[in-house]
């Protein structure tokens, strides 16, 4: 489902915060799930992969430790 224009703007909209950094987290976790990889990385593996996609992110350019607390939270969410 594409997201209508009036949205597009504002889902790209990145805050220097936890709550923002969880959906960017997200959203990439997604992308990665959706391209169905032959092999599944570990948990750790994907963490560090998906981490490494949202490095650009100002929550985990300011606060490196805790994006990757809420990195591993939304995976055990995600039942990872």
């Amino acid at each position: 489902m594409a997201i209508p224009a009036s949205n597009a703007a504002e889902s790209d909209r990145q805050f220097c915060n936890a709550d923002s950094f969880a959906i960017a987290f997200d959203e990439a976790w997604r992308l990665h799930n959706s391209q169905g990889h032959p092999q599944a990385p570990s948990r750790s593996e994907l963490l560090e992969l998906i981490l490494a996609q949202v490095a650009q992110h100002p929550f985990a350019q300011m606060d490196a430790a805790r994006a990757r607390e809420v990195g591993e939270f939304r995976l055990r969410l995600h039942g990872v």
